[in-house]
């Protein structure tokens, strides 16, 4: 997929026996990828029929899927949402977006290293930044600033010890 396009989750499994599958979202929560009706898996567009929050996954009917054989020939396939699909609010950003990026230390304008993955332990997500050391950096707290994407940069507010 090219960057119009961002990664969102992973169909898990079928759900029943009428072609319903079971994605397990990288998106912010289940509830935020359910409002979403057009969804991509592989280069194909799939119309959401119904969507529906089981636990910390999302069961979805897709359009075209109406059997269990064609929903197990999607698991293991990756979701995506279309950029232009998505709406953020000022000072939101898309966390898979920082990868990549050069990390700068927004106090003093050094050049901390490249932003090389998003990590999701138990207390937030984290932010792992490699240069001359490996930096962990949450991602709440206000330490990170809303990149800028055109520049491949992002600005990050480090705390003593960091």
């Amino acid at each position: 997929m090219d960057n119009r396009f961002i990664e969102t989750g992973r169909i898990i499994n079928t759900h029943g026996i009428r072609g319903h599958v079971k994605i397990e979202p990288w998106a912010n929560s289940p509830e935020a990828l359910a409002e979403h009706r057009t969804l991509y898996i592989g280069s194909r567009e799939y119309k959401v029929i119904s969507a529906r929050v089981h636990g910390r996954f999302l069961i979805a009917s897709l359009e075209g899927i109406e059997d269990i054989d064609s929903a197990e020939a999607l698991k293991g396939s990756i979701v995506y949402l279309c950029r232009d699909d998505i709406k953020l609010s000022d000072g939101e950003f898309l966390i898979g977006d920082l990868i990549g990026l050069t990390a700068v230390d927004a106090a003093t304008g050094r050049d901390l290293g490249r932003v090389t993955e998003i990590l999701s332990p138990p207390g937030g997500d984290v932010c792992v930044i490699q240069g001359q050391r490996e930096i962990l950096v949450p991602l709440r707290g206000g330490f990170i600033d809303e990149p800028d994407l055109e520049a491949g940069r992002v600005n990050v507010r480090l705390i003593e010890g960091m």
